[in-house]
């Protein structure tokens, strides 16, 4: 009876045991649940869930109505989140090398094979103190699209002015630089208010999304080519990153370079099937072509190039990965 006894609380010790051996993440998203981004996020974070059951959880707190979207990237710096699924783009004043990532035309699969992610991960842990754990939703790219036909000088290039266009810290080097637009800086949430009331008539968005967000009740417009990538991430502080388990890690790690590769699939998909409802419902499609079309694309690439130059050059370590993260970020054979 005693060995009985004794054998039952060994084996209680060693169930609390394992149940507190379990690590645990909390984690918000960017961007509302309703949006194919963020469901993307929450399959990743179901995948290791299953995964790592017993090992390692990650704990939705929710998104921007947990933690403001902009706020987001301070919070897993400063540890009141475990991880954040967010655009480089929404820190890019403390990371600039996230441009990299915007200009890209290659995607998370081609960027983890050739080094690009692992780079872009110690830029993350020396400038940031984060773990950058994974691009995800990568290979779509940006279009423009407006409620009123866009117009076309002599030449074909894109005329903007009297565009009332939203940019936000993605574009805005392509559309002020380049374009010569007076952007109106408006966050997600706030685009389709923006859109109802006139405020604004044209503005960037990736080729998925738009009829999760219903902006498409009032653009009609969708102008190709399309340009730039999503640079969608997740990031986890570094100090619980080194905390967890290495079971727990590899697990984390592994199931993020597998949604790398699921994501990319997925989102081409949706983007195809996005394409096709907005066409039958009266999206009409209107491209440059030739010359103009060449410069379209190569200003949206070497402005956001520019930009991020520019600011790498104030902060500590200089330029010295520039040309680097370009090698690893961009195919210019592709783009030719």
């Amino acid at each position: 009876m005693k060995m009985t006894m004794m054998g039952g609380i060994a084996g209680a010790v060693l169930a609390v045991g394992a149940a507190q051996a379990e690590d645990t993440l909390s984690a918000v998203h960017a961007f509302p649940e309703s949006l194919i981004y963020t469901k993307s996020f929450l399959s990743f974070v179901d995948k290791v869930n299953e995964a790592g059951e017993g090992v390692v959880r990650i704990d939705v707190r929710g998104g921007p109505e947990a933690i403001g979207m902009f706020q987001q990237p301070d919070a897993v710096r400063d540890g009141i989140v475990d991880m954040v699924y967010t655009p480089g783009s929404f820190y890019g004043g403390a990371l600039p090398e996230k441009d990299a990532m915007v200009a890209s035309n290659l995607t998370a699969i081609e960027t983890r094979e050739n080094g690009g992610i692992a780079l872009i991960d110690q830029i993350h842990q020396e400038k940031m103190g984060l773990k950058y754990l994974g691009w995800f939703d990568s290979g779509v790219c940006y279009n423009l699209w407006t409620r009123e036909e866009p117009s076309f000088d002599d030449a074909g290039n894109l005329e903007v002015e009297g565009l009332k266009l939203r940019g936000n810290n993605v574009y805005n080097a392509f559309f002020t630089n380049y374009l010569g637009a007076q952007v109106i800086d408006l966050p997600t949430g706030e685009v389709y208010s923006a859109l109802q009331r006139g405020v604004v008539d044209a503005t960037g968005w990736t080729q998925i999304g738009l009829i999760d967000l219903k902006w498409n009740e009032f653009l009609n417009y969708r102008i190709e080519p399309c340009f730039f990538s999503t640079d969608l991430g997740v990031i986890v502080n570094m100090e619980k990153w080194n905390s967890l388990s290495p079971e727990a890690q590899q697990i984390l790690q592994d199931v993020a370079i597998q949604h790398e590769k699921d994501s990319v699939e997925a989102l081409r998909t949706k983007r195809d099937e996005d394409f096709a409802a907005l066409e039958e419902g009266g999206m009409k499609v209107v491209s440059l072509e030739g010359e103009a079309k060449a410069n379209y694309l190569a200003a949206a690439r070497e402005k956001t190039w520019e930009r991020m130059k520019s600011l790498m050059a104030e902060q500590p370590g200089g330029t010295d990965n520039y040309d680097r993260l370009i090698e690893l970020f961009y195919d210019l054979d592709a783009a030719n």
